[in-house]
């Protein structure tokens, strides 16, 4: 990180700016100069084709992108836009309203400071660091967003590594030097298994997330420890791809056992949905025989009936903050982990005293 001095001499803050890769980079690297590197980069005769291998790597690594080399020696401007890279289907934005919601957020926030929003999908973390190279060497963005962390995020230090801003959405303790916005899911899970026990319901199951994301080990962990200190002998955690198929599919397989569960608590709204039209389908009653609850409340918990209970928190201004933390670390602010509110839940129709 470099430090830029407002040199006005009334004590103004020192600014930190993020370096972006240039061809002096790329030329100091390799050991050759920048002419060699331009040839290199442009396919032009007067390197050998090992040292053009040589700087085509290097670039590479570092982020530089030879199909942008005349636009970052000339300094150009800043890109006027943040990237949010997902690596989920396509398809996710068109039914998952936690993603719509967010990415709302984020737009509310970057259309008022005139920024843009660059989104692309993936199919995984390697996937997402060519992309971050590519956009960061390419001026493509400023700075950028991180969802879904992982469990020891192999992410976080390729970001470090090309100083790009970043802000995370998610954590705490497994972003670096990144910031970060996070809620306490494991208390939301308390609430919730807590809430159940209450209503006497001593046979609950769980349908998890993806197992590699950190908040699906976080939500596990707490979901297992509260059961463990309440005396719930039978509680299931089951793994799932957030999808309405396999919620469907893992609700029609705990139904279906011998000890099923009176109570079930779903990691996104969708696997919820899909959880009750199988209850139904299967003849219990929700919630006279079976309560369910969501994560993340959504129009979809609403207009189902019964209505969701569900867990509640504003995700739209969750996006927002985030958005503003990543533009303030790009204008120069030091990173920083925030929390924000802790998901609260939201008791509706479908959630009522155990059946036995």
């Amino acid at each position: 990180m470099a430090a830029e001095s407002t040199g006005d001499g009334r004590g103004k803050r020192r600014r930190a700016t993020a370096r972006r890769p240039t061809i002096s980079d790329v030329a100091q690297r390799a050991g050759v100069s920048k002419v060699a590197v331009s040839y290199a980069l442009n396919g032009q005769p007067g390197v050998s084709d090992a040292t053009r291998r040589r700087i085509l790597a290097i670039a590479e690594e570092i982020g530089f992108s030879p199909s942008r080399a005349a636009r970052v020696l000339s300094g150009a401007a800043a890109a006027g836009a943040i990237g949010l890279v997902l690596s989920r289907p396509a398809r996710t934005l068109g039914i998952e309203p936690f993603f719509m919601e967010l990415i709302s957020g984020v737009e509310a926030t970057l259309s008022a400071r005139s920024y843009g929003l660059t989104l692309q999908m993936t199919t995984g973390p390697a996937d997402e660091a060519v992309v971050y190279r590519r956009w960061w060497g390419e001026r493509r963005v400023d700075g950028v967003l991180i969802c879904d962390l992982r469990v020891d995020d192999p992410r976080i230090a390729e970001i470090e590594k090309l100083s790009l801003p970043a802000v995370v959405i998610g954590g705490p303790g497994q972003t670096g030097n990144l910031a970060s916005i996070w809620s306490d899911d494991a208390a939301a899970v308390v609430e919730t298994v807590e809430y159940l026990y209450a209503l006497g319901h001593r046979v609950i199951a769980r349908v998890g997330g993806v197992p590699e994301f950190l908040h699906t080990r976080i939500r596990a962990d707490a979901f297992a420890q509260v059961c463990a200190r309440l005396g719930i002998a039978e509680a299931t955690s089951v793994d799932s791809d957030y999808s309405g198929e396999e919620g469907a599919r893992i609700t029609r397989r705990l139904l279906s056992s011998r000890n099923r569960p009176t109570a079930i608590i779903y990691d996104n709204d969708v696997m919820a949905v899909a959880g009750l039209g199988v209850a139904q389908e299967m003849g219990l009653r929700v919630p006279a025989d079976l309560s369910l609850v969501a994560w993340d409340d959504s129009v979809l918990c609403r207009l189902v009936h019964p209505a969701l209970t569900a867990l509640q928190r504003d995700i739209p201004a969750h996006g927002a903050r985030a958005a503003s933390m990543l533009l303030d670390i790009i204008d120069g602010h030091p990173p920083s982990a925030v929390q924000d509110a802790t998901a609260r839940l939201a008791p509706r129709s479908s959630t009522a005293r155990a059946p036995w």
